[in-house]
């Protein structure tokens, strides 16, 4: 539809040609040379993909934009034997009219590293899988799998697990007192915080009446109201693993549904009156960073739709690290004037539901912070202290569309009036006894989370991973937690002793920072791109 009767389009669905099942697939004694033959059932794509190329003057090839999408163009040019034909690589990260046609105008060849990067960890997914499978057949029982991702995301499941279970809980104390404020119909509750000297922890009964003996004789005053403001910036636009941790959160989704509706709006919807657009930009992604015609897009629909005051800055992305391709750009929209209520009745609810929480996000992303007005009080009840602190929103900023969990708590009311010369009396004193938690059990959200943070797998390897942990039985998933089954212990007791080296994730994955404190010597106010040049030059590190 966007490139006329000129192109004929054809899709290889995904890899045509792999390493064979029945063997290793690759030659350790001759460099790990790769043996790679046609996938089972892709026979007669290929034979229809042959005919085609016959017919055609040039042949582009147009995979996904990533690693594993290179090394798709690279097998295809290889199975369908392009040498002898105008064969060229083009890429694209949005299914939108724009980008395939500006594609076009800048093909390349295929790119070599990215190919080799693919098959590299496609032979070290291999080696661990196809050497260290077999051990657990002989040790455990036939069928089970080990694998370079999923044996460390059990590791880490199961070092939870024994966390949990190692925990012994602590006691502590809380006290609450309800105050009347003199000409206030509502009553204040303040908090207990500690004395003159600092927080104080009570950890038991004896310390808790200790402290409700001295506080029965004493009288309650302000001795402090502090007024502020408090900006709460926009979130960063989605990348793989926000997504499907937010995805998890607000729509209870897995992470294998939330890729498979994302797959679903990237490659198009027949929307009424559009025909099929693709809704969303590429859904593989750990970069946060957003084109700037994107952007000026942004700020013209939020200037338009909610104001000028509403239009925030370019979208923050310094949470970029060195580790990510930073290949694509975030997951956002390929058109915020695409919104939701416009193309609700062409989607399935489901659908419908995570394009809204993309779309709400992205603009998001392009607001101005959200501005509270904070109060925070100190009351004295002899040398003691509690604290009552309240905020409202002063201006709602980027929550106009998108707003936090943890914004929609209780509000405290604090009158106006309240100061120092306002008079207190108690009305009930509320201690309440609590004791510490253990950790949490992993969620498939959590779990996302904790494999991004170590730097394990990619953003298209979470969701299948988790996918085979589940399916092996190693853990199962009940109401939304993970929990490590009996195999799955004996399965990680036994790569833990055999081969540690492949299931250490701290070893392994962790990096260790090196903080350099950097002189302003030139008064450029510690611009990155100065702190950057001055560690590269001076000391030969790369940040």
């Amino acid at each position: 539809k966007f490139l006329g009767k000129n192109y004929e389009v054809a899709a290889s669905n995904g890899h045509v040609r792999d390493l064979p099942k029945s063997q290793l697939g690759f030659d350790v004694e001759n460099d790990f040379e790769p043996k790679y033959i046609t996938i089972r059932g892709k026979g007669d794509i290929l034979a229809n993909l042959r005919k085609e190329v016959k017919k055609a003057e040039k042949v582009y090839l147009a995979t996904d934009p990533d690693r594993e999408g290179e090394a798709i163009s690279w097998h295809l040019a290889s199975a369908l034997k392009l040498g002898d034909k105008d064969a060229k690589r083009i890429t694209f990260n949005e299914i939108t009219k724009n980008a395939v046609k500006a594609s076009l105008k800048n093909p390349r060849e295929i790119d070599m590293n990215l190919v080799d990067a693919q098959q590299a960890r496609r032979v070290l997914d291999r080696m661990v899988g196809y050497k260290i499978s077999p051990v657990l057949w002989a040790k455990v029982k036939r069928g089970l799998s080990a694998g370079r991702v999923q044996s460390v995301a059990l590791r880490i499941i199961c070092d939870r697990e024994e966390e949990i279970n190692a925990f012994i809980p602590e006691e502590y104390w809380t006290i609450d007192v309800t105050l009347n404020v003199k000409g206030e119909k509502k009553p204040l509750v303040a908090k207990f915080y500690g004395d003159e000297n600092g927080k104080i922890q009570i950890h038991n009964q004896s310390e808790l009446d200790a402290i409700l003996k001295e506080i029965e004789s004493c009288e309650y005053k302000v001795l402090e109201v502090k007024k502020g403001e408090r900006t709460k910036k926009p979130p960063l636009p989605f990348r793989t693993s926000t997504l499907q941790q937010e995805a998890s959160k607000h729509l209870n989704f897995s992470t294998q549904k939330t890729m498979r509706l994302a797959q679903q709006l990237y490659e198009g919807v027949d929307i009424k009156g559009s025909g099929t657009v693709g809704l969303i930009t590429y859904l593989r992604t750990d970069s946060t960073r957003v084109s700037e015609e994107a952007e000026a897009a942004a700020s013209e629909y939020i200037s338009a739709n909610y104001g000028a005051d509403y239009v925030g800055g370019s979208v923050d992305t310094k949470k970029n690290t060195a580790k990510i391709q930073d290949a694509h750009e975030a997951i956002r929209p390929t058109d915020l004037n695409r919104s939701p209520a416009i193309v609700k009745d062409s989607l399935s609810r489901d659908l419908f539901r995570l394009y809204q929480l993309i779309w709400n996000r992205f603009a998001a992303s392009c607001m101005t912070p959200a501005v509270y007005e904070t109060t925070s009080v100190t009351i004295g009840a002899g040398k003691y202290r509690f604290h009552v602190s309240a905020s409202k929103v002063k201006f709602d900023g980027f929550m106009s569309v998108y707003s936090l969990d943890e914004e929609k708590s209780d509000r405290v009311f604090l009158s106006k009036s309240l100061d120092e010369t306002s008079e207190l009396t108690e009305e009930e004193i509320e201690p309440k006894q609590h004791f510490t938690q253990p950790p949490a059990h992993f969620t498939e959200a959590s779990l996302v989370k904790t494999l991004e943070e170590l730097g394990i797998g990619r953003p298209s390897t979470y969701a299948p991973t988790i996918t085979t942990i589940l399916g092996r039985r190693y853990i199962v998933k009940e109401n939304k937690n993970l929990y490590v089954s009996e195999l799955g212990e004996v399965v990680n007791n036994i790569m833990k002793e055999a081969f540690p080296e492949i299931v250490d994730e701290v070893k392994l994955h962790h990096k260790v920072p090196l903080i350099v404190e950097i002189p302003d010597r030139h008064g450029t106010g510690r611009k990155p791109d100065f702190i950057t040049s001055y560690v590269n030059e001076a000391i030969g590190l790369k940040l």
